[in-house]
């Protein structure tokens, strides 16, 4: 695996002066935490750095070489997408949110003509209910989060690539889409789901084998 220019300064910031937190790593680099949770997601999944709670990061030593590594590295978001749960842009908000319990998930996406338009989460339900929205007038296309302010997947993209993006970017899920040209237009159709519990599974699975 290659690693990129800032992650092999990562390694070396850890090498010299472990142990270290995020923070102090972060700062010695100028960007912010967020900006390096993939980067130390990858080191630490890779056995590169190794994670210790109210401790920090410490230089491990392996080589990312291993059989863990591998397969996280050959596993594609295809092999390990679920069926994703989607509603329309029309459907009420009293209507989704049956359709949220009923099918026990924390996000929804949202498709207008067959393609992907947004998504929604419990968070935008609660925040509605609260304010007094009437949940069987209002359309949920009018509290969704809406594109191009989705976070992607592909099916082609690595599950390691996707558990980084889940990261980065604090969701519980991502939208697995095929690109689609209609009269010039670039759409996406929704075609899956990776979520948090996609990864969870997929490392339980990798660490009993």
């Amino acid at each position: 695996m290659e690693f990129t220019e800032r992650q092999k300064k990562i390694t070396n910031i850890v090498k010299e002066n472990e142990p270290i937190t995020s923070e102090q790593i972060a700062k010695l680099l100028k960007v912010t935490r967020a900006t390096l949770r993939p980067d130390l997601a990858i080191l630490t999944m890779t056995g590169i750095l190794d994670a210790r709670p109210k401790v920090g990061y410490l230089y491990s030593g392996n080589h990312p070489v291993n059989l863990i590594s591998e397969e996280i590295h050959r596993i594609k978001v295809s092999d390990i997408k679920g069926m994703p749960i989607v509603v329309e842009e029309q459907t009420t908000l009293y209507d989704a949110i049956v359709t949220l319990f009923l099918e026990d998930v924390g996000t929804m996406f949202v498709v207008s003509n067959g393609y992907l338009t947004g998504a929604v989460s419990r968070k935008d339900f609660l925040k509605n209910i609260m304010g007094g929205t009437d949940i069987n007038k209002v359309p949920v296309g009018l509290i969704m989060t809406r594109m191009p302010n989705i976070i992607m997947t592909y099916p082609n993209e690595t599950a390691l690539e996707a558990a980084s993006k889940i990261i980065e970017h604090e969701v519980d899920s991502l939208p697995v889409v095929e690109k689609v040209k209609v009269n010039g237009k670039e759409n996406y159709k929704v075609i899956g789901k990776v979520s948090k519990t996609n990864i969870t599974k997929l490392f339980v699975e990798l660490g009993s084998q």
